[in-house]
């Protein structure tokens, strides 16, 4: 399959990404490209409806809360046509989350405001569920330090590595990203939430104990690039 710009690199699933904030809508579907999906978007819910049954995506994101038809509208649409198309849906922190998990509509949820990785690691677990199969091994692996996304597991030659849970994320974002270079602004977005207005000092700091567990040995793995920001990079042979 080819991504929808027309190149051909190999894509991980064609998604459909529902709702009507752009700013929303525009930095999911340009992360989600980023990250191997062929991506098309719609703002509100006939739109979506006329989509999914027009191209046929393995996975919809979906806004709960959109101007003409709600995203259960949405779904129950698509399923009286026969089209039983996993959901991710996208809710605010109240009630909705109770009546998704009551009415057992969605595969799974995410509330705002999101993390970006936690959204695309949500997107690719319920893609392996509904596939039966696994897109990518579930494991990273940068020189002699690996990851496992399911369990939360890492290590550094073969010994346990345990982070708290934005260490985990921060890590993550890293091995994603080996060998780029990647800006303080662009690690508050994607580590932290995307509308995050904190001090970018944090990112110093998590940086910072990073080190302290992963690159006790040799070779480091985490560099600084002054003024431009953090790379992981393994090792020229």
């Amino acid at each position: 399959m080819t991504s929808g710009d027309g190149s051909e690199r190999q894509i991980e699933g064609r998604l459909l990404v529902v709702d009507d904030e752009p700013n929303i809508r525009e930095l999911l579907s340009a992360s989600l490209r980023y990250a191997g999906f062929d991506v098309i978007t719609a703002a509100d819910g006939r739109d979506a409806v006329q989509l999914a049954e027009r191209t046929r995506p393995d996975l919809v994101v979906l806004d709960v809360m959109l101007p003409d038809l709600d995203g259960f509208a949405v779904i129950n649409r698509l399923r009286s046509a026969g089209r039983r198309v996993p959901v991710v849906f996208l809710t605010a922190r109240d009630a909705t989350e109770d009546k998704i998990a009551g009415l057992g509509l969605a595969d799974d949820y995410v509330t705002k405001p999101f993390s970006l990785e936690e959204m695309l690691a949500r997107i690719r677990a319920v893609l392996r569920r509904t596939r039966g199969e696994h897109l990518s091994p579930a494991r990273l692996q940068v020189a002699d330090l690996e990851m496992d996304e399911e369990s939360h597991q890492v290590w550094r030659a073969g010994k346990p590595v345990r982070l708290s849970p934005t260490e985990f994320k921060l890590l993550h974002y890293f091995m994603l990203n080996a060998g780029r270079v990647l800006s303080k602004a662009q690690i508050l977005d994607h580590v932290w939430n995307y509308d995050f207005g904190g001090d970018r000092n944090v990112v110093e700091s998590y940086v910072s104990y990073l080190r302290r567990k992963i690159d006790t040995v040799d070779p480091r793995l985490i560099h600084t690039l002054r003024g431009v920001g953090y790379v992981l990079r393994a090792p020229r042979t």
